[in-house]
Formats: structure tokens, C-alpha cells, sequence
């Protein structure tokens, strides 16, 4: 659904299921840059006044034809309406369907296993302050937008658009209505596909934004709040966005206004082409305020391709953790700039172990890409295919090296870590990561686990997040494995050694 979410003590990064959100800059003035015509000068002004320095001429810029554009391209503008689970589309960060206005509780949380978990968590949008809840039984409605790219029926629009939905309504500009089916969507783009049947229907024009220009002219067409065919324009105000936590996406920044019911729509540039998908704002009340962010148009294809074909989409990983190069690092490691991604941990058997990156290094360059912040990296790497090899410029000890790796597939950690996740979690109730080294020294244990959330059994039997779990059913555990093989062997009871606040405690779990 489309409901903003926001809190009052900081920024969200706002899901408007609605399709306008003018945030992937795309060169709309490309090609109309026209040199002003010099006025000729009375020579008698030569001779009176002395002679000064001739300010260079500033290039003028045509207003882009708003009019034409949208009548060229509305009719491929189309309003999709959903109806769904109120639980599963309130996860999408829809507070308040159909308007409701009761904020009698708190939006559910999202399990883990859910393939959005990732997704929603980047951008916070469960459970915030100011969700609404709905009863379960209640079916929840939502609106978006999105755009014809085949003649046969294939919309692109925004996955959390159709996240959730059980029944998906296209209704194009002539006031028809269609049924549509999802073919795919991909949560760590937010891009999904749907078609509807049906033929000859008039589609929009591709471009790219590789020649875009911060200060170029766009246009959005969307379903603001329901009210469709709408057109805002703006300008691209900033490319290649890296949002927080490690988003997949390089985002185009505008300040087109974009509202709920924008979200899956087109940013067309002053060609006529489509550059973006509007996706999201950063806001502080929850609705506009000049900031919107879309994605490329060659990602959102590149997605649209793979899910066309196989139904699904494939991420690579490289397997390291990364954080940001200040100026406090850059000149401790002698760099020219502070710019690069510096690796802080470099998973066990990862295609970054295997290359040779250690922590420490930092990362200047992808295949000849600039790694300006953090968050180009996984945003490069996480749209490369698995098995692909990438070419790594790195900072290391005082100069540039240059390393080779053949990149794994996302899904791999993440089924590993969905197994994991099925033995602590789905027995016990419980989230684990084993303990540092420095941690294991200042508790005076050896091996043990450090519990970081609760649920479920070991809540209820007042386990608490902080308590370090040492063994099970005087088993005592160190890795997830050690876990994983005391609960083979577990009834419908077993017995947590933890130690709280310096104290070794057993607490009895009853696993029902």
C-alpha cells in the first residue's frame, strides 16, 4: 500500500507506493543547450569606457516541452490498484489502509524468513512510530503507478508496490481495466514486473543516464494520492545516491514532487525517454519535501530481464564488510582523497578471501569504477551476476594493488544464514552471533554466544538479550553449529547456562 511512515526524531526513507517520486535525475535538457547570441556593442562605448575583461557568455537552456511530452507519453502511464492481506501489505510500510486513521497499535514485524525482511529493514519501515494496525481479517487496499515497456502488456513498476496484494488492478489512461499477474519482483531493488492481457497497447520510449547532468530538467507522470495522470517536474539534483545500509541501488536524486500513489511511475527526461522509476523520498513528516530518489532505468531493465527469463534475480556478493573513508583515515593510510570503501572484516572462504582482500585494504576502484563512498560498493557488486569476475583497484600499505575475484551468489549466505536462522530462532526464539575474542576476554569466558534478540520460549522464560548463552543442556556451544547439534538432541525441554551481569545462570525452556 502507499502510506508514508515517519518518526519525529529522524529521517525515513519513505516507501510511496505511488510512482512519481522524481528521484533518478534524467537528463531532460540533453541536446537542447543553446549558445545566448552576443548583442552587438556601440563602438562609441569602446572608446568611453576603458576596456575590461569580457565575462564569458552563459549558455542558455530551453524549457523542456511539458505539454508534448505528456501527451506523447501519458497513455503508457498506468494506475495499478491492489487488494491484499492487511497484515502482509502493512509490512510493506502501508500504514493506515483505506485511510483508516485508527492507531490503535503498532505495525507487525516482519519475520526474518520473509524474502522482504532485508528490504524493509534498510529502510525501517515496520513497526515505526505512528504504524496502524488493521485487523487481520480486513483485506487492505493500495495504489501505485507504473509503465507499459512491451506492446504485449509488460509493466515495470515499484515491488513494494505489489508486494503483498492478492489481486492486481491495471487501469490504463483510455479508463480500461485489467487483471494483472506479477511475474517477479526484486526486494533489494524494488523493482517488480506484471502483465495484463492484452495487445497493441502504446508503450514508453527508454533512455539511460549515463549523459544525465545534475541541473537537467525531469518530469514524472503518476497517481498522487489516487488522482491519476499527474505530471510535476523538476530538476536531477544528484546521481549515483548511495542510500543507508547498504542499498543495491545508485540512485537518482530530484526534487520532482512525489507523493503516495507516485511510487512505480515513470521520470521521463526532456526527450521524452524514461531515465527512472520513481521509488522513494526522505522526509521528516511523511510526505514531500524536495528530496525524491528513483531508480535507473538500465538497472530497473537489467532486473526486468531476469525475472522475464527465469522468474526470479540473481545478486553477487563479494563477502566483506565495509565502512567509510573520513579524513581522519585517508591521511593515517596516506591516501590523496578520502574516498573508497575500507574493508573492516572479510568472510571465511568469501571470493574477497579468496582474491586476497584484507581488513585494512580499501577499495578504490571495481573494473575501472570509482569507489567514491561505502555504498558504491555493494551497489556495484550487488548488480554483477554470480560467477562474473570483477577487477579490484586496492589501497594497500602506501600504494595501489590490483586483485582479481570471481563473484559468489547472494543467495548462498543467505540460505546459510536462513538454516541458522530456523534452529535458533524457530526453536528457542533466539538471535546469536559468537563472541570476539576481546568480548570472551572481558566476560572471562571461553567460546559462548552473545544473545541479541528474544522471542518466542526463551522470552517467555526470561532470557533476555545481553545474556551470553554458554551452553545447552550442559553442552556447552561456541559456534552455530555447536547450537544446531544440541537442539538435534533437545526434547520438549531444555537448559540454558547463560551468564547475566557476571553471574552463571540455568534457565529452563520449555519448547512446547
Amino acid at each position: 500500500m502507499d502510506t508514508l511512515l515517519s518518526t519525529p526524531r529522524r529521517l525515513v526513507l519513505a516507501l510511496v507506493a505511488a510512482g512519481a517520486i522524481g528521484a533518478a535525475g534524467a537528463g531532460l535538457v540533453t541536446g537542447l543547450h543553446h549558445e545566448a547570441r552576443a548583442t552587438p556593442v556601440a563602438t562609441v562605448a569602446a572608446a568611453v569606457a576603458p576596456a575590461t575583461a569580457t565575462p564569458a557568455s552563459v549558455p542558455t537552456v530551453a524549457m523542456p516541452d511539458f505539454a508534448a511530452i505528456t501527451r506523447a507519453n501519458a497513455p503508457a502511464v498506468v494506475n495499478i490498484s491492489v487488494v491484499g492481506d492487511a497484515r502482509a501489505m502493512q509490512m510493506r510500510g502501508d500504514a493506515a489502509a483505506d485511510d483508516d486513521d485508527d492507531d490503535s497499535g503498532a505495525g507487525p514485524q516482519i519475520s526474518p524468513d520473509d524474502p522482504f525482511f532485508e528490504f524493509f529493514r534498510r529502510f525501517g519501515m515496520p513497526g515505526l512510530p505512528g504504524a496502524q494496525a488493521q485487523p487481520r481479517d480486513t483485506p487492505a487496499r493500495g495504489e501505485g503507478s507504473g509503465f507499459i515497456v512491451g506492446s504485449d502488456g509488460l509493466i515495470l513498476t515499484n515491488a513494494h508496490v505489489v508486494y503483498g496484494a492478492k489481486e492486481v488492478t491495471v487501469k490504463l489512461s483510455d479508463r480500461r481495466e485489467f487483471r494483472a499477474k506479477v511475474l517477479g519482483m526484486d526486494p533489494k531493488t524494488d523493482v517488480a514486473v506484471i502483465r495484463i492481457d492484452a495487445q497493441n497497447l502504446p508503450t514508453v520510449r527508454l533512455g539511460n543516464t549515463k549523459d544525465l547532468q545534475v541541473g537537467e530538467w525531469v518530469l514524472a507522470i503518476g497517481a498522487p494520492f489516487g488522482f491519476e495522470n499527474s505530471v510535476t517536474a523538476g530538476v536531477v539534483s544528484a546521481k549515483g545516491r548511495s542510500l543507508p545500509d547498504d542499498s543495491l541501488v545508485p540512485f537518482l536524486q530530484t526534487d520532482v514532487a512525489i507523493n503516495p500513489g507516485n511510487s512505480g511511475g515513470p521520470l521521463f527526461n526532456a526527450r521524452g525517454e524514461v531515465v527512472g522509476i520513481n521509488s522513494q523520498i526522505y522526509t521528516r513528516s511523511g510526505g514531500y519535501q524536495g528530496v525524491s530518489f528513483a531508480i535507473p532505468i538500465e538497472l530497473a531493465t537489467q532486473i526486468q530481464q531476469q525475472i522475464v527469463a527465469h522468474g526470479k534475480v540473481e545478486h553477487a556478493r563479494l563477502g566483506v564488510a565495509v565502512q567509510e573513508v573520513n579524513q581522519g583515515f585517508a591521511e593515517s593510510f596516506g591516501l590523496p582523497s578520502p574516498e573508497g570503501a575500507l574493508v573492516s572484516s572479510v568472510q571465511d572462504g568469501s571470493p574477497a578471501a579468496k582474491a586476497g582482500l584484507q581488513p585494512g585494504d580499501v577499495l578504490r576502484e571495481v573494473d575501472g569504477q570509482r569507489i567514491v563512498s561505502s555504498g558504491d560498493l555493494p551497489a556495484y557488486v550487488g548488480m554483477r551476476r554470480p560467477g562474473q569476475q570483477v577487477q579490484l583497484t586496492v589501497w594497500r600499505q602506501g600504494k595501489l594493488q590490483q586483485l582479481s575475484a570471481t563473484l559468489a551468489s547472494a543467495d548462498d549466505a543467505k540460505a546459510k544464514k536462513t538454516a541458522q536462522a530456523s534452529v535458533e530462532k524457530g526453536k528457542l526464539g533466539l538471535g546469536l552471533r559468537p563472541l570476539t575474542p576481546q568480548e570472551q576476554q572481558q566476560v572471562g569466558v571461553q567460546g559462548g554466544l552473545l544473545i541479541g534478540q528474544v522471542a518466542g520460549p526463551a522470552a517467555q522464560a526470561g532470557v533476555v538479550a545481553g545474556d551470553v548463552l554458554l551452553s545447552i543442556n550442559n553442552q556447552p556451544v561456541s559456534s552455530m553449529d555447536t547450537v544446531q547439534a544440541a537442539m538435534a538432541k533437545a526434547g520438549k525441554t531444555v537448559a540454558l547456562l547463560v551468564m547475566r551481569g557476571g553471574d552463571k545462570i540455568f534457565v529452563p525452556v520449555h519448547l512446547g
